[in-house]
């Protein structure tokens, strides 16, 4: 099945069992995070790729680019959190691909602005067989173009249905969270052809579209 489909499922679902009220906060955010422009700013393929140093959480180990792509073309996929159920129907997916993903020489990670416990809560809960790289404060996701900071109505929005995005990303409390720590990523791909340089590259302000894998697949094939 499509992850669109995977995730479309989710939608209707959320529709069916969520508030108006409190869908219709989460449609303006959507709408709101569209018109800043986001999706203008994602780097696009032909780009030099972002060089990280990010902690792995199943190793504890910092894990570099530039030593992935000794190893192969890099898959990246940019996830918000745990909290997220359309990120990790999307890891799911990602993770009964891994075959395939191998099978082209190519490696794959998950990174997100939660703190490495919170990843190692992820990997343990979903069996995930890819490392899950800590990015705080979102600071990678920037260079990527794909970052932002949660607006105060969606703050509220999400307190009131009880995700607490600091605690998540960096370990603190509503009351005394910083600004870094309500930084997001736009879920996104990318594929880093291995002199560094992008091959694929999609990301959207509506966190329930996301790429499809059989078109990274494919692009991995054309490498």
């Amino acid at each position: 099945m499509p992850l669109q489909d995977l995730l479309d499922a989710i939608t209707t679902n959320t529709r069916r069992l969520v508030q108006p009220e409190r869908l219709a906060v989460s449609e303006q955010a959507t709408v709101d995070l569209f018109n800043s422009g986001i999706e203008d700013r994602i780097l696009p393929p032909g780009a030099q790729a972002p060089a990280f140093s990010l902690q792995d959480a199943r190793t504890g180990r910092t894990v570099n680019s530039a030593d992935l792509l000794a190893l192969g073309p890099l898959v990246i996929n940019f996830f918000r959190g745990r909290w997220c159920p359309y990120c990790v129907t999307e890891l799911e997916t990602w993770r009964e691909l891994q075959s395939e993903v191998r099978a082209r020489g190519a490696l794959f990670v998950a990174i997100s602005p939660q703190t490495s416990r919170q990843n190692d809560f992820t990997l343990q809960q979903h069996a995930l067989p890819f490392p899950l790289l800590s990015d705080p404060g979102a600071t990678i996701a920037e260079a990527f173009g794909i970052a932002y900071s949660v607006p105060a109505p969606h703050r509220r929005y999400f307190q009131s249905i009880l995700i607490n995005i600091p605690h998540n990303n960096a370990g603190l409390s509503y009351h005394n969270a910083t600004e870094a720590s309500w930084h997001l990523p736009v879920p996104a791909v990318f594929v880093i052809r291995q002199d560094n340089t992008i091959a694929f590259s999609e990301g959207h302000a509506d966190f329930r579209v996301r790429p499809e894998p059989a078109t990274i697949l494919t692009t991995l094939n054309n490498l």
